[in-house]
């Protein structure tokens, strides 16, 4: 009964989010600031991962594809699928859980425990509105370019590692098997995948934070609780969109 209680609660919670925004100046102020928050401070570490992990891909395929009868620009091919279809999107979205998850999750309970949320109910505003839909907004038009980015990056990785480890793969067998049966389809599935895994991340994190009772450690657990579900979440849909889209 309790799962059905929360969901009947986050769902009433949407319904009051996408309302139409009272002040649109008010909204487009907090939406630049969100989309700076939620979008380019999470560059740093999209970066970071996304070029270890396209050359940690890189060389484990060139390790895995040892065998003569297979061509070695396979890895270029493997590295670039491998980055666009499931890294990009699922595992760039499972890091950002953490990272602007909690922070969502955080920065709402504190508001709600500091009663600031309560006094903007008393000023008429539509709470839920004002601080929730700016980061849905923010991260879905943001976390798209992130993915692109990653999925750049990771190709960029993967090159290093043929321009500096010849014996895994020549430069020339790498860009070979990047050009090699692409399927353009496949980075609008990834698009339509972390747009969807942004929604869900910011608009979980946001409702247990807006639900928050209590103090401090409260926050915390909200927090814990974002990140854990938004996760959760993410894999489920990430089954569901990899079903209907691509078979």
């Amino acid at each position: 009964m309790n799962l059905f209680v929360t969901i009947g609660k986050y769902f009433s919670l949407m319904g009051s989010v996408f309302s139409k925004p009272v002040n649109r100046k008010i909204f487009f102020r907090r939406l630049k600031a969100e989309i700076e928050q939620i979008g380019f401070d999470s560059v740093g570490i999209v970066c970071i991962v996304s070029v270890f992990m396209g050359a940690v891909l890189t060389i484990q395929m060139g390790i895995n594809f040892e065998s003569p009868i297979i061509p070695r620009y396979i890895i270029g091919l493997s590295t670039r699928d491998t980055m666009i279809l499931e890294f990009s999107s699922t595992i760039v979205c499972l890091i950002l859980s953490g990272r602007v998850g909690s922070n969502i999750a955080s920065e709402i309970g504190t508001m709600r425990i500091t009663e600031q949320i309560d006094a903007l109910e008393i000023m008429g505003v539509n709470s839920a509105n004002y601080l929730i839909l700016p980061k849905i907004v923010a991260a879905f038009f943001t976390f798209p370019f992130l993915a692109l980015l990653s999925i750049m990056l990771g190709i960029v990785g993967g090159f290093f590692i043929a321009f500096t480890s010849p014996d895994i793969v020549t430069v020339a067998d790498y860009i070979y098997g990047l050009h090699y049966a692409f399927v353009p389809f496949y980075v609008t599935y990834t698009v339509v995948k972390i747009a969807v895994f942004a929604i869900l991340i910011t608009s979980i994190s946001a409702f247990f934070g807006y639900y928050t009772e209590g103090g401090a450690l409260e926050v915390g657990k909200s927090s814990t609780k974002a990140v854990v579900y938004s996760i959760i979440s993410v894999l489920l849909f990430n089954l569901i969109l990899t079903q209907v889209m691509l078979t």
